[in-house]
């Protein structure tokens, strides 16, 4: 029987990424409502249209005047109107009544704050009338200049960029009500396996629920994708050809979940390597949980072959497959460093772990408060099978132990790669 022909994991992804650099697949540019375009990955750089502000702004309710005035009594000129662009002009020894975002009138270098005001009108009318200021103001005070934000012609986010709550709301500020993003990338995901059904299907024993279909959409959805459901293949030839046919008609990226390993039923290797040139890439990787897991690039569409054990899935598809999806957004990640994106949390180990010197070993920790006399959060480590979907449950994160190490001892410093 052969043999798995064992790649570290950053040989395997690079050689992914290098298949997919040759075979310059571009990716598809749309038109987003900005408004929901959380997470989306920008298509181009955004110049803005206009300077913001678009005028100049009171930070303050208060009083615009000139600073070469203050401190000293000042005739009350009238007031600013919210929303409006003012005619007043304000001169030697004047005020005007003015609200927090109001526009500062023409002659007016700065504004005093009402609380460093006195009024001297006995009518109660601060629009009118005569006040005393308190203090000496400096030209610019409590005010922001036109443009001090952003200026006419700027590029205010770059290309690449991963739209978060902010970039919404300065891109709105700037009056873009749509934005130009990449498209998501579309995701097939394969199940398989006869004794497979559907989580809310009737089970008898000797079957098994399909959660890796749900747990990877959600994985996908996630990392800026979107899962489309192939159901479960029935143990097949003629099965896994139809739904390989009708993945690469519809999806970026494939992902089949089973048939990876070397018995007669597991069809994945001749599939993918029918489905389009170079084909098969990686098949086996010096890695725990995962180690059958291939990578493919069939036409341009990389294709994933994931263990079928829900652990062994879900660990392979975090640190496999979503670099792969953000590269494919645009969120180019250093191949020397693919995993530069993962969010980590540096940690003791609580215990000793044991692992294969030959493979890169993944094992999930829990993370819990230091103990006494130290200064980091604690790793215990969470024992856990293959096929033990609750020992991830239980886990906050995952720990590397490198290829050539086959132990790390209670008190290692580790980061911790959080499955948030």
């Amino acid at each position: 029987m052969r043999t798995f022909d064992l790649l570290s994991p950053d040989a395997a992804l690079a050689k992914l990424n290098n298949a997919l650099d040759a075979a310059r697949v571009a990716p598809q540019v749309e038109r987003v409502p900005t408004a929901s375009a959380r997470g989306r990955i920008l298509a181009v750089d955004v110049v803005s249209p206009i300077p913001l502000p678009e005028f100049r702004r009171s930070t303050v309710d208060g009083y615009a005047v000139r600073a070469g005035s203050t401190p000293g009594v000042l005739r009350v000129v009238g007031e600013v109107r919210m929303g409006e662009i003012t005619s007043l002009r304000v001169k030697l020894g004047d005020a005007a009544l003015i609200h927090t975002g109001g526009n500062v009138p023409e002659g007016a270098d700065s504004v005093v704050m009402v609380e460093q005001v006195k009024s001297l009108d006995l009518s109660g009318d601060a629009a009118s009338g005569k006040i005393q200021t308190q203090t000496q103001a400096a030209p610019g005070d409590n005010t922001i200049k036109q443009g001090e934000d952003v200026k006419a012609g700027e590029v205010v986010i770059q290309v690449g960029a991963r739209l978060r709550e902010q970039e919404i709301g300065g891109l709105l500020s700037i009056g873009m009500t749509e934005v130009e993003v990449l498209r998501k990338p579309r995701v097939a995901l394969i199940a398989s396996g006869d004794e497979v059904v559907p989580p809310d299907a009737p089970i008898r024993l000797g079957q098994v629920r399909n959660i890796n279909t749900p747990m990877l959409a959600a994985l996908v959805e996630r990392s800026g994708g979107v899962a489309i459901d192939f159901g479960i293949l029935p143990d097949r030839r003629d099965a896994f050809d139809d739904a390989a046919a009708r993945a690469m008609r519809e999806a970026d990226m494939v992902i089949f979940m089973a048939g990876t390993s070397m018995s007669e039923r597991d069809f994945t290797p001749d599939v993918v390597n029918g489905m389009g040139k170079p084909g098969i890439l990686v098949h086996g990787i010096a890695f725990r949980p995962g180690k059958p897991t291939l990578f493919a690039v069939c036409d341009g569409i990389p294709v994933f072959g994931l263990p079928g054990n829900p652990v062994s899935a879900l660990v392979t598809a975090e640190l496999f497959v979503r670099p792969t999806l953000w590269r494919m957004q645009g969120g180019a990640i250093p191949k020397a460093n693919w995993r530069s994106e993962l969010l980590t949390v540096t940690a003791l180990l609580s215990q000793d772990v044991k692992s294969p010197r030959d493979l890169e070993h993944w094992f999930p920790v829990k993370l819990a408060p230091a103990v006494k006399g130290a200064t980091l959060p604690s790793a215990e480590p969470v024992t856990t099978k293959s096929n033990l979907i609750f020992g991830l449950v239980r886990a906050d994160g995952l720990v590397c132990a490198p290829i050539g190490v086959d132990r790390l001892t209670a008190g290692t410093q580790v980061e911790v790669r959080l499955m948030a």
